[in-house]
C-alpha cells in the first residue's frame, strides 16, 4: 500500500522531463484516509503557508502518483499545497471487502474528502482532473458547490453519443457495445471485469509507444480492468447540477493539443453549456492526452497557477460586497 513497494509508476515516469520526476529527496508525503472501509491513499506536498490546495483527480487509465508528478510537484514548487487521490480500483487504495464500486461512489468520495479537508482547514480549495477526472471535478463540485475552481484535462459528458463513440475503443464498441454494458450491469454479471484497454482508446492515453508499454504494464493505472458496474455507471452519471445552472465557480480546461483520444471538439459541447461561471480553455503544445511532453507541461501549470492566483485575487476584490 505505498509507492516506495512499486516500480510500475518510475517506470512510467522515466519519460517525463527530469525535472517532473519524483525521488527521495522530493516525493510527497503519503497518507491514508479511512473512508467506508476503502483505505484511501493520497500523496501530499503539505504548505501550510500556501495560498490555496489542489486537489488531483486521476482519469481510468492513470493513478495518484501520475498526477504528483505531472501536477502535483510542479505546483507544490510554486506555492501552493497538492494532494492526489488514489480512487477505489486505482493507485495504492485498498478496496473495502465486498465492496461494489460505481462511479458514483468516486463523486462521493470526492465530494467527502472535500468536506474533510475543509474541516480541518479553511484555505480555499481548488480541484484539477486528467481524462476522465475532469468531468470528476465538475461532477464532485456540482456536488458539494464548495470548491473555488475546477481545472480539466476534457470535460466529456459520456451521456452524449459522440463522446461515447469517440472515446471507445471503436465508434461500434460505442454505439452497440455500451449498451450491452448497461443491460449486463443490471444482472449478476455486472461485477465481471474487462480490461479498460478493450473499452477505450488506451492506445492513446501517451503519445510516446515505449511509454505506452510502460503505462499498460501498471494494473494500478492504464493496466486496470473495470467492471461492468462501474463502466455502466460511468457512462450514465448525472450530475448534481447539469451545466445551464451551474454557479460553482469558474473553469480552466488544459486541453493537450497533441491529444489523440480525447480532443478539443470532445470538451466544447459541455462547455458551451456553462453560462454562468467564467470558462477559459488553454491549449498545451506538443502535449498528449497524459502529457509527458513540453511545452505542454510547463504550459499547463502555469496556466493553473495563473487561474488560481486570478481567482482568489478576484474573491479578495468581491469579498467585502458579498457581505
Amino acid at each position: 500500500m505505498s509507492y516506495a513497494d512499486q516500480t510500475q509508476w518510475q517506470a512510467i515516469q522515466a519519460f517525463l522531463p527530469p525535472t517532473y520526476r519524483i525521488d527521495a529527496g522530493n516525493a510527497p508525503r503519503e497518507e491514508y484516509w479511512t473512508w467506508r472501509g476503502h483505505q484511501v491513499h493520497l500523496d501530499r506536498y503539505a504548505n501550510p503557508a500556501a495560498s490555496a490546495r489542489v486537489i488531483l483527480f486521476h482519469g481510468v487509465g492513470t493513478n495518484g502518483r501520475q498526477m504528483s508528478t505531472i501536477v502535483g510537484l510542479p505546483l507544490a514548487r510554486q506555492g501552493l499545497e497538492t494532494v492526489a487521490i488514489d480512487m477505489p480500483g486505482y493507485g495504492e487504495t485498498k478496496v473495502a471487502a465486498g465492496a461494489q464500486e460505481r462511479y458514483d461512489t468516486w463523486v462521493e468520495l470526492a465530494n467527502d474528502f472535500i468536506e474533510y479537508e475543509r474541516a480541518r482547514d479553511p484555505r480555499p480549495i481548488f480541484l484539477y482532473g486528467l481524462s476522465a477526472g475532469g468531468m470528476l471535478t465538475y461532477h464532485a463540485a456540482a456536488l458539494n458547490r464548495r470548491v473555488a475552481g475546477i481545472v480539466g484535462m476534457t470535460f466529456l459528458d459520456q451521456r452524449v453519443a459522440q463522446v461515447r463513440e469517440q472515446t471507445a475503443l471503436t465508434p461500434m464498441m460505442g454505439r452497440l457495445g455500451i449498451p450491452m454494458i448497461h443491460l449486463l450491469a443490471r444482472t449478476p454479471l455486472a461485477g465481471l471485469k474487462m480490461p479498460m484497454w478493450l473499452a477505450s482508446k488506451m492506445h492513446t492515453l501517451v503519445n510516446d509507444r515505449a511509454a505506452l508499454k510502460a503505462c499498460l504494464k501498471d494494473r494500478t493505472s492504464a493496466g486496470n480492468w473495470a467492471s461492468l458496474r462501474f463502466l455502466s455507471s460511468y457512462l450514465g452519471y448525472a450530475p448534481a447540477i447539469e451545466p445551464e445552472a451551474f454557479d460553482v465557480c469558474p473553469v480552466l480546461l488544459t486541453q493537450p493539443a497533441a491529444d489523440r483520444w480525447t480532443p478539443l471538439a470532445l470538451s466544447q459541447p459541455f462547455l458551451r453549456r456553462l453560462r454562468r461561471v467564467e470558462v477559459t480553455t488553454r491549449l498545451l503544445d506538443n502535449a498528449g492526452h497524459y502529457p509527458l511532453e513540453e511545452p505542454g507541461l510547463g504550459q499547463m501549470n502555469e496556466a493553473i497557477l495563473a487561474f488560481i492566483e486570478r481567482t482568489l485575487a478576484r474573491h479578495k476584490v468581491e469579498r467585502p460586497t458579498q457581505g
